[in-house]
């Protein structure tokens, strides 16, 4: 799920008046400082998922480089 798919749930509840609570974070969507901490986490969780996929890329293409397949064996 992109940040901007998520943006546009939030937006659709919203507009459905359904606020998103989470207890253990102690994040709130119908308060402002609730939907900044919101969008922050949004955007450190795309911006890790962006970084896992280029250290997958990376490192699958040093693989390749030393001349060994890297990725899952082809089925039966």
């Amino acid at each position: 799920m992109s940040l901007k798919h998520l943006l546009s749930l939030v937006e659709i509840f919203k507009q459905k008046d359904v606020s998103l609570v989470s207890l253990s974070d102690k994040v709130d969507t119908s308060t402002p400082q609730g939907k900044l901490i919101f969008h922050i986490f949004s955007a450190i969780a795309e911006f890790e998922r962006d970084l896992i996929r280029e250290r997958t890329k990376a490192g699958l293409a040093a693989t390749r480089a030393r001349g060994r397949q890297g990725g899952r064996p082809k089925g039966l």
